[in-house]
């Protein structure tokens, strides 16, 4: 039986004093889960990094709490007897950058670690992104790297779980200059970015790492604006817990003798809460009197996963045990707390280019790749890529029954089509059992130990014939194996917080997409990083050209298309083809260069180094530029000053399709880092460069 069934059944009996107590704090999280979850996943997401909790407990000065010179923050309340100390540590295991490369990278290893780890702890955070934190308090987007799929051919099952060696980060820089100017230093903590997650019906479950202290520690700072009935009660959010509890021990030293002390912590429980007492840990010392302590743990799905996940219902139960432990009387309503608005973060460096050279291309850049779009549900795609259009573009643009948006302008001759795609690699539901847990199939190449553990989302398409939207998707998780010997898991499924009725009635049927939650943001001066950027990039040089042409000045047709399904068999460029193949003369895929331009990868081929220029995708393995092509484009190219690069990389493209009616084709690309994960980084002056290109090609006599 797996952990997560072992540590998540209900159990069979309660007590009428804890069915009373658990029933009189749920009616009012029942009455406003949402705000609950709300408060408790911005615990969730706080980075406290062992040695750098401050970050997280800066606000709590400010409403009464002091800090230690551990960085331990106390709040006393009450005077007298007895002297009770209920306590959570506020830190969980990250890393630390030890080695800054010449070609500005960074190396990590952990920081802390100490209690039980997942076995996939470090593979969830490969091809994932992090946040470094800086010394002056700074934010810097930085993504964790892994091989690009396009490169990796014959893909073995069996390659071993990530190990730290493997880790190398990417923050958009080229030098170790670039890297210190962005304010990193040796020993700066990195960590997942993390928003904290909440799922279920009534958004009733909240995930994170460590959920279950962390949800302790923000039910332990509400609990503290009670009142102390009698006696005394000091309030610890404490320090380096990764490191055995160093923190909690140098606190309880400076208290002297107490009677009693309660630490809210991690421990496998089948009950909604469990407490029991641990003789003699050593973190407890003797100057406090006692020989042991309480300890206070809420059951957890998926534990010591980045997905570790709470029941607000279990949240509840303890919420009231931690006041019992404190000796509150006045029931706190958590929401409504200070506690849940206290939490502030850094500046964002990635904001401080958002009025720059690139901040156009990025912009629209941002919105095609914050958009869903799996394989064969490119609706929200396509209506974003129509509503970014010119006017003009906008007004001849139609769409074919395969569902391929096409616009043609210009005079009927010469034809030249130029051809991006809409979709974006995913999964579909495949089957859904009693118990809600999804199963799923892959819609195009990708590796799935980069979904698993990781946050889910699950689609729904709009209605058929009709203009309205599509319902919001449903949030939950890919669900993490227990223990793994091999790096892909053999299938993945997802969870989504409720049974199989449930999502029946919510609509979830087999075929819809799922995804993981996904936000593009900019890396350093120039650098992009999003999941899809294969073919969004592709998608935004092509409207960004369409933007630049005057279609009464064309000399020739030009079409402009964006195909569905090319993940999945080129599915809309073949439909396509059987139309335009006999009528155009030259096509080209506006689509990636998968570049081996980075540490993970052999440079023996496709390497086209980002930040060069535009590339044409001159050989792959379904098709190869003729040679008189190559060089017409590199002439335009040489005479609109564009930067260019030639190259040789993997996979097919859409315009490949075309080839057998006698079409000329060459891909037109960028290159990019990291194909087919949720991480892959481009270069602003790359794509832009690729607009210019396009546009040229478009109006060249």
């Amino acid at each position: 039986m797996s952990i997560d069934a072992v540590v998540f059944r209900r159990p069979a009996l309660l007590t009428l004093a804890a069915l009373l107590g658990l029933f009189l704090t749920s009616q009012s999280f029942a009455q406003n889960g949402s705000s609950l979850s709300a408060c408790l996943r911005t615990w969730l997401a706080l980075d406290a990094p062992p040695g750098w909790e401050h970050r997280a407990t800066d606000a709590l000065k400010r409403r009464g709490w002091t800090r230690d010179a551990l960085g331990n923050v106390i709040l006393r309340k009450g005077s007298g007897s007895p002297r009770r100390v209920v306590a959570c540590a506020l830190d969980r295991p990250a890393f630390a950058v030890t080695e800054i490369t010449e070609e500005g990278y960074l190396r990590l290893r952990e920081i802390g670690g100490g209690g039980r780890q997942h076995p996939l702890f470090t593979q969830f955070h490969e091809g994932q992104r992090l946040r470094v934190l800086t010394r002056k308090g700074g934010i810097v987007p930085a993504v964790a790297i892994v091989k690009s799929t396009h490169l990796q051919g014959a893909r073995n099952p069996n390659a071993a779980v990530t190990r730290l060696d493997d880790i190398w980060v990417d923050v958009g820089a080229t030098s170790k200059a670039d890297v210190k100017r962005l304010g990193i230093d040796m020993l700066n903590p990195v960590v997942r970015e993390s928003r904290g997650w909440s799922y279920g019906e009534n958004d009733n479950y909240v995930a994170g790492q460590l959920a279950g202290i962390r949800v302790g520690c923000g039910l332990l700072a509400a609990v503290a604006e009670g009142e102390v009935a009698s006696g005394e009660t000091i309030f610890l959010l404490t320090t380096l817990r990764s490191f055995g509890h160093d923190g909690l021990e140098a606190a309880l030293r400076s208290l002297g003798k107490v009677d009693q002390v309660t630490l809210i912590d991690a421990g496998e429980t089948t009950n909604s809460v469990s407490q029991r007492k641990v003789e003699k840990p050593a973190y407890l010392p003797e100057s406090t009197g006692l020989t042991s302590l309480n300890v206070l743990s809420v059951r957890v799905r998926y534990p010591c996963s980045l997905v570790e996940t709470v029941d607000l219902a279990d949240a509840a139960g303890l919420q009231s045990e931690i006041e019992k432990a404190a000796g509150i009387t006045k029931r706190s309503r958590i929401d409504q707390t200070a506690a849940c608005s206290l939490m502030r973060e850094g500046p964002d460096i990635s904001r401080a280019w958002e009025s720059d050279a690139f901040s156009a291309t990025a912009t629209l850049l941002t919105k095609f790749a914050d958009v869903y779009s799996v394989s064969g549900h490119e609706q929200d795609m396509r209506s974003a890529v129509l509503a970014a259009l010119p006017q003009w573009a906008r007004a001849l643009a139609k769409t074919d029954a395969a569902g391929n948006l096409i616009v043609e302008a210009g005079p009927d001759r010469d034809p030249v089509m130029f051809i991006a795609h809409l979709d974006e690699v995913g999964f579909e539901v495949t089957n859904i059992a009693a118990d809600g847990t999804v199963s799923l199939r892959t819609r195009g190449g990708l590796f799935p130990s980069l979904w698993e553990g990781q946050p889910a989302l699950l689609h729904f398409d709009p209605p058929a014939n009709s203009s309205d939207r599509a319902k919001s998707p449903l949030q939950g998780v890919f669900i993490p194996r227990d223990t793994a010997t091999a790096k892909q898991p053999e299938a993945l499924t997802a969870w989504f917080g409720m049974d199989g009725a449930a999502l029946a009635k919510q609509g979830v049927v087999n075929g819809l997409a799922v995804t993981a939650f996904k936000e593009a943001t900019r890396l350093a001066a120039t650098r992009f990083t999003a999941r899809a950027l294969d073919d969004r990039a592709g998608s935004s040089a092509l409207v960004l050209a369409a933007k630049r042409i005057d279609p009464s000045t064309l000399k020739r047709k030009v079409i402009l298309s964006w195909s569905v399904r090319e993940e999945t068999g080129l599915e809309g460029a073949i439909a396509m083809s059987k139309h335009y193949g006999p009528l155009v003369k030259r096509v080209y895929s506006i689509d990636t260069f998968v570049s081996s331009d980075s540490p993970a990868e052999t440079t023996r081929f496709a390497y086209a180094p980002l930040g060069q220029g535009a590339v044409i995708r001159g050989l792959d393995n379904s098709s190869i530029a003729p040679p008189a092509e190559l060089e017409r484009i590199l002439n335009i190219a040489r005479a609109q000053n564009i930067p260019m690069q030639v190259g040789a990389t993997n996979g097919g493209t859409d315009g490949s399709d075309f080839i057998r009616y006698g079409v000329l084709h060459a891909g037109l690309s960028w290159p990019g880092r990291y194909s087919h994960s949720p991480v892959e980084v481009l270069d602003l002056r790359d794509l832009q460069a690729l607009e210019r290109l396009i546009h040229a090609i478009a109006i060249a006599p």
